[in-house]
């Protein structure tokens, strides 16, 4: 009687833990609130086009901020292209979940979300990889803040893209007049010319001369970027070169 007493309190301890996890009640909460959409679009870095119960919407993602591409005052920034075409690249086409902030929309109607590929957060991933800064933290759609400014400070340690050229990154956004000053950010040297397929400085290239997006998008960065786009390879300047390439 007194084992039977012993394994009935140890279990009912159990439960009494498990019920008590706020982590694990917070972590099946956010899995519930999260909406699923199809990305239609990659507008830049941190901004995409989705489809949602049969419409579509543009969702401007929360606490990060990528080098623009397709502002229409500001030139192409570094890293720029580099944050767009990594966003194509993870979610493109693909069906997606969104996590909405406390405030679901911007001023522009624009939706506000983490957005998860595959059960990850881009948001992390992308600042992670040292192509987006934090920013835009305006509580209370701060949630994961903490969590990005990790990411952040690892990135800027080991000088990840935008971190790799001193100066670049203020709390406002980028300073692009300060690339002009430093030799970090160079074409040839961030496309690792030396393994592309073709010299960028040579004849004239199609998309068809190229099997994946990704060594053609370095080609193009290689040739000049958005500013020249010698080769013709952004037809739609958006700065993606031969975005259908798989």
């Amino acid at each position: 009687m007194k084992i039977l007493t012993t394994i009935l309190a140890l279990v009912l301890a159990g439960c009494a833990s498990e019920s008590q996890n706020p982590s694990s009640t917070s972590n099946q909460k956010n899995h519930r609130d999260r909406i699923q959409a199809k990305v239609v679009k990659v507008i830049d870095g941190d901004t995409i086009t989705i489809k949602m119960n049969g419409k579509k919407d543009t969702v401007r993602m929360l606490l990060i901020d990528t080098p623009e591409t397709n502002h229409p005052s500001q030139p192409v920034q570094p890293f720029g292209p580099e944050a767009t075409s990594y966003a194509k690249k993870t979610m493109n086409k693909k069906e997606i979940s969104l996590e909405l902030g406390t405030t679901k929309r911007d001023k522009y109607n624009r939706l506000l979300a983490y957005v998860y590929v595959d059960g990850t957060m881009y948001n992390k991933k992308v600042v992670a990889k040292g192509l987006a800064r934090v920013g835009y933290v305006y509580p209370p759609n701060d949630k994961y803040v903490e969590k990005l400014r990790e990411a952040e400070k690892k990135a800027q340690s080991q000088q990840k893209g935008i971190w790799s050229i001193n100066g670049y990154v203020t709390e406002e956004g980028f300073r692009e007049e300060v690339v002009d000053k430093q030799p970090q950010y160079n074409a040839e040297e961030n496309s690792n010319i030396d393994n592309l397929p073709y010299n960028p400085n040579g004849k004239d290239r199609d998309c068809s001369d190229f099997s994946k997006q990704e060594v053609a998008q370095q080609f193009f960065t290689a040739a000049g970027g958005p500013e020249q786009d010698k080769h013709r390879l952004d037809r739609d300047g958006d700065g993606i070169a031969c975005e259908s390439l798989p």
